[in-house]
């Protein structure tokens, strides 16, 4: 792709942010995009038209209102089918966030199939949210979660992998892309080597899929979970991607209305894919709401997302290189960051950090950013982190690395 000069980059920045809202009613640096997005204009208008317009309880109604309600959630499943590329719509599941999604797998999937001696590999650097519902799943069936930990790039190795990898393991679980170091994990690969070894494996792809592409044909992964409000949808709606085969043996996640084909006073049987796990009144608004963020996506392009967000890593990793007293975490390559930058200041606790940025009206991410056991791991107790969005600018890194240069003088150092 041609590079961009300074003025038709500006021109896009000026396209992209006019989009968003919120950056008109005040002057501040977003720079905690990993966290949750800000939405654009059209998911706004797209969730207000449906409350305004279509609002019924969609699958239970014969009228036109319902009719139309159920229409625009099953639009919502296709463009997520669509953007995931996944075989057919009834392999996407609708969840609150991707913490849900990942429960319903460990409840659901891993619960029936995990026996005593059995064991499920996952990485030291997992978010809290792949990694409990493991540590749950094993504690119910006395199974064994083991910990593959990453070379200092924050990558699992092949061959470290394959090493984990025995008869017992039954499932495997990974993010593609860590939420504190950045750093992508080659799903594919290790997808082929579990099933090679008879075990599903689990993607968290709550970092990649507003990042990159991701095709879960291509990656031949087992289950996929994302949040909505991390790709500039809404709150409150998740995806959980799962093969048809799995999800037809699996039982139930939550019980109640719709989720239902028949019931008497003994018993009940369970509706048809995807609804079987869509138990009760669902929340159709979000999910027109995350339909419009990918179709908003689609319209930017991926590839020029990722540009975008690249040439913004490296003027901010560039920039914090020459400043002393600043490490930044993970790998020394912009390109292995995709926008997630996590460091820390000699001296000066991140939660420090993050209040002078916010009293310069720039916001980042201060804390163990649920990921504890990396933490622990890394040897810190906690960092700051930047992350940057398809909105953000070259004025927003240069406000960025212009306050990171003071904050020790700020906390009284001399240096």
């Amino acid at each position: 792709m041609r590079e961009m000069t300074g003025e038709e980059r500006r021109a896009e920045d000026q396209r992209i942010r006019s989009k968003f809202l919120i950056f008109r009613s005040a002057d501040f640096s977003y720079l905690d995009n990993a966290a949750t997005t800000q939405k654009p204009e059209c998911v706004l208008q797209a969730v207000n038209n449906y409350y305004r317009t279509q609002n019924a309880n969609p699958l239970r109604g014969l009228y036109k209102l319902s009719i139309a309600a159920t229409d625009a959630y099953e639009a919502a499943r296709e463009e997520v089918r669509s953007f995931l590329n996944a075989r057919e719509s009834a392999e996407i599941l609708f969840t609150r966030n991707a913490s849900e999604s990942l429960n319903l797998v460990a409840y659901s999937y891993a619960r029936s199939v995990l026996h005593e001696g059995d064991e499920i590999l996952i990485t030291i650097m997992e978010h809290h949210s792949n990694l409990i519902p493991w540590q749950q799943a094993a504690l119910a069936s006395g199974a064994l979660v083991r910990y593959l930990e990453p070379d200092p790039n924050g990558k699992i190795s092949e061959e470290s992998f394959r090493a984990a990898m025995n008869p017992r393991v039954k499932i495997a679980a990974m993010h593609q892309v860590s939420n504190v170091l950045g750093c992508e994990q080659d799903i594919k690969t290790f997808a082929r080597i579990a099933h090679e070894g008879g075990a599903v494996f689990v993607c968290d792809g709550a970092q990649s899929v507003p990042h990159r592409k991701v095709d879960v044909q291509e990656l031949d992964v087992d289950f996929l979970a994302f949040s909505g409000h991390k790709i500039y949808g809404p709150m409150g709606i998740g995806v959980l991607y799962g093969k048809r085969e799995l999800l037809e043996k699996m039982p139930p996640f939550l019980f109640g209305g719709e989720m239902i084909d028949y019931v008497t006073t003994e018993r009940a049987t369970w509706a048809e894919l995807p609804h079987k796990f869509e138990a009760g009144t669902v929340n159709a608004g979000g999910a027109v709401g995350l339909g419009e963020a990918l179709r908003y996506v689609k319209s930017i392009g991926m590839e020029r997302i990722q540009e975008r967000e690249l040439h913004l890593t490296r003027l901010l990793m560039d920039g914090m290189r020459e400043l002393p007293h600043v490490h930044i975490l993970g790998s020394a390559s912009p390109e292995d960051h995709h926008g997630i930058v996590t460091f820390t200041i000699d001296d000066v606790h991140p939660h420090d950090i993050a209040a002078i940025f916010d009293s310069h009206n720039v916001d980042v991410r201060a804390g163990h950013h649920c990921a504890q056991p990396l933490m622990k791991f890394l040897g810190t107790p906690s960092t700051t982190r930047a992350s940057i969005g398809l909105y953000n600018t070259e004025e927003d890194v240069k406000r960025f690395l212009l306050v990171l240069s003071g904050i020790r003088e700020e906390m009284g150092y001399g240096d």
